[in-house]
């Protein structure tokens, strides 16, 4: 049984829930229809934490934190997590003023020397090719040549994360899914990418789904692009600019794309099987990207015939049966509801590529959560198959217990995002499956 404060916050969630889920079903006018969809409604969280991406005094925990917009026709949004590479320069570089060229603001260039704008700050140069000055209008780590260098020895694996929210709400830079991302960054010692998907009603599935494979792509693409302006350079063809537009620093310089893992939060689990799926359809079509595995957090899964916890559990705390239901409504296509639906269901037939081709996954449950038997079924269905399918259940925990911002400083909150790093490290671990269970 959780506290009587969790009780009440949750029949206060509950209510606030419903509502919002009421007036997002009444038809919207055509002209307040936004044609690029939504990817975080204000109204739903506190005010969002603003990126951060320098390693400065205002993020405590060495995480430096950037905003993108990858795709100009869609409302999608990527919020990414960078680990401070300079605590790695530290042990391995002897020269301290090297540290601090990784880092802005920066000294005043010498005079004559020429300023980089705010679009060059993606040159060819910051990669490990040669030195580049530092762009002054941009206030947040730039990695160096110098850095890039000391770097490569020790990429840091991606973690691509989905939040929750019933599809309908939550974002990428909410302050719960900020602090969570950051937790899981430190802890792991990856790069996280927090996906901002596009929410329902506004864009219905498969949307949110089709954002999940856009960002694997665009990750695979940015890899891409890194190592052909590598290539370029070394050979002495003075195509510095090729691409530079187009490049991420953080990622070409830090960035191992062989090692990506796909972490999904209740309704984004969903979308990370999902792009699991797609990932092992596409193949190489995705190189350099490999999902190495997945971690599904108390999935939003859901079917026609009951569970055992469907029917205990019904009006648990949080998300209780009758609001997802209303959620699965909102986010299914009009005509197509059926909680059977290959979105809801991961043991209908026919759902995608076998699953013994499935990357290995941790599954992460509540004991009080209606949801968990199905959860628990779909992990069964994966070890049948000698996949690597843990289950990790956590006693008298409710949905989202470990990500909702009332409850992230939990100790069983921080437990199970240690728990989450140490199974995460088995697959990314450059020494081989050295941890484990």
């Amino acid at each position: 049984m959780p506290p009587v404060a969790v009780q009440l916050h949750s029949l206060l969630f509950k209510l606030l829930l419903r509502r919002r889920l009421s007036s997002l079903s009444a038809p919207a006018p055509a002209s307040t229809a936004a044609p690029f969809g939504v990817s975080s409604r204000p109204a739903d969280q506190r005010p969002s934490p603003p990126s951060n991406p320098s390693f400065s005094p205002a993020s405590p925990d060495g995480v430096a934190t950037k905003d993108l917009h990858p795709d100009p026709l869609s409302s999608l949004h990527l919020r990414l997590f960078l680990p401070n590479p300079n605590h790695h320069a530290a042990a391995t570089s002897p020269a301290p003023h090297s540290l601090r060229r990784n880092s802005f603001p920066q000294r005043d260039p010498a005079p004559g020397q020429d300023h980089l704008s705010r679009r060059a700050s993606a040159s060819f140069h910051a990669i490990g090719v040669s030195p580049a000055p530092a762009p002054r209008d941009y206030g947040g780590y730039l990695p160096t040549a110098g850095a890039a260098r000391s770097a490569a020895r020790r990429r840091l694996p991606v973690i691509v994360q989905f939040h929750g929210g019933a599809f309908v709400t939550g974002a990428a830079d909410s302050a719960a899914n900020d602090a969570f991302c950051r937790r899981v960054a430190r802890l792991c010692d990856a790069i996280v990418v927090a996906v901002g998907y596009r929410l329902a009603p506004e864009s219905r599935y498969p949307a949110a789904f089709e954002d999940g494979v856009a960002v694997l792509r665009w990750i695979a693409k940015q890899a891409n692009l890194a190592a052909c302006g590598r290539t370029m350079m070394g050979k002495g063809t003075g195509a510095d600019s090729f691409g530079a537009a187009m490049v991420e620093p953080w990622l070409a310089a830090h960035a191992d794309p062989s090692r990506c893992v796909l972490l999904g939060v209740s309704c984004g689990a969903n979308i990370a099987d999902y792009v699991a799926r797609k990932a092992v359809e596409a193949g190489k079509l995705l190189d350099p990207v490999r999902v190495v595995a997945q971690v599904l957090m108390y999935p939003f899964f859901m079917g026609s015939a009951p569970t055992r916890s469907e029917l205990k559990l019904a009006n648990s705390y949080f998300y209780d049966k009758a609001s997802c239901l209303l959620a699965w409504k909102l986010f299914l296509p009009e005509g197509e509801f059926s909680l059977d639906h290959p979105a809801a269901n991961p043991l209908v037939p026919g759902r995608g590529p076998p699953l013994k081709l499935m990357p290995p996954t941790l599954t992460v449950v509540a004991e009080l959560d209606w949801m968990k038997d199905r959860a628990i079924a779909y992990s069964e269905e994966l070890r049948k198959v000698n996949v690597d399918a843990p289950v990790l259940e956590y006693k008298d925990a409710v949905h989202e217990f470990a990500t909702l911002d009332v409850l992230l400083k939990t100790p069983q909150a921080q437990a199970c995002a240690e728990d989450i790093a140490i199974w995460i490290k088995k697959y990314i671990s450059l020494r081989g499956h050295e941890l484990s269970y």
